[in-house]
């Protein structure tokens, strides 16, 4: 049985570049579809209106929830289209409330549906270490983790529908959290004098650490690369849904709502029509605590153009 793969973009391509599959579909208006479908033995899907007869399963991974419902309900969407006993597998970011209402949609066409949305970027997808937060019942998911699996190191089931996405949208506002707070750590560390690089290791080796100081600020914030792979739009509007998430909950997350509130002004102050990686949050930092993290370099640099 045949497995579609809709949504092509800087993740999705790694994505089903990793399944190693011989009954692939591609389904992607990008041009580079084809390219991609070609290095891949894989069968390009034209329009969704007429899909293989032998499909079984359907992976998303598309932009936003609006979009994931534009393709699977209505009278032309994929619910209706797909035979009782499919299985269809939302790796997008969407909103865990529309996420629910999808999988009460689908069970009704005899339909198993999980959200499965992913942790890890672009180099992750690559390589097939992605980090999946999976919702739905215990059958579906397990159904959706033999799919998953060459695209995954590590494989959650977080609860029932909409709980992978809801898990993921919490993960991000607290990756944001954390990147704001390192910066503000950065800042006070160089009115002290103490090198920002320094104040790294100093937090790697004790107990403030985190991704974002183990990895993001190592290389791609103190080296100026600011190129992780996901760009501070998308972490907008993950952090969007995570509050929604966060302010169902009813309990008092002024950290979460202070890290939100300043990643949404970076975005907006350093020109959200520009293409921003999410890491630049700290450089909006640099420039509100007139600092750099890069003082070493900028030196080098100074020195080089004296000589």
């Amino acid at each position: 049985m045949s497995l579609l793969f809709l949504g092509l973009g800087r993740m999705g391509a790694p994505m089903a570049s990793r399944l190693g599959r011989t009954d692939l579909y591609l389904y992607d208006p990008a041009p580079a579809t084809a390219e991609l479908a070609s290095a891949l033995g894989a069968q390009l899907v034209d329009d969704l209106r007429s899909l293989p007869i032998d499909l079984e399963t359907v992976i998303l991974m598309l932009p936003t929830s609006a979009v994931v419902e534009s393709v699977t309900i209505g009278s032309n969407g994929l619910f209706t289209r797909l035979r009782p006993g499919s299985l269809v597998i939302d790796m997008s970011s969407s909103i865990p409330a529309s996420t629910r209402r999808l999988a009460e949609a689908a069970k009704r066409q005899g339909i198993d549906f999980v959200d499965a949305p992913v942790s890890g970027g672009i180099a992750k997808a690559k390589t097939g270490e992605l980090a999946v937060m999976a919702g739905g019942t215990v059958e579906a998911v397990a159904r959706a983790r033999a799919v998953i699996d060459p695209m995954s190191a590590a494989f959650i089931h977080v609860g029932p529908s909409g709980a992978g996405h809801a898990a993921k949208a919490l993960n991000n506002l607290l990756s944001a959290t954390n990147i704001a707070a390192m910066s503000e750590v950065l800042v006070a560390a160089t009115a002290w004098g103490i090198d920002p690089a320094v104040m790294v290791d100093v937090v790697n080796a004790s107990t403030g650490r985190s991704q974002a100081s183990e990895v993001k600020f190592p290389q791609q914030v103190l080296t100026g690369h600011f190129d992780s792979g996901f760009a501070l739009a998308l972490m907008v509007k993950d952090i969007g849904i995570a509050l929604d998430v966060v302010d169902a909950a009813g309990i008092p997350a002024s950290v979460l709502h202070s890290a939100a509130d300043v990643t949404t002004t970076a975005f907006d102050e350093l020109g959200k029509g520009r293409e921003l990686d999410h890491t630049q949050v700290a450089a909006w930092y640099e420039n509100a605590g007139e600092v750099s993290f890069r003082p070493i370099h900028q030196q080098q640099k100074k020195d080089h153009h004296h000589d």
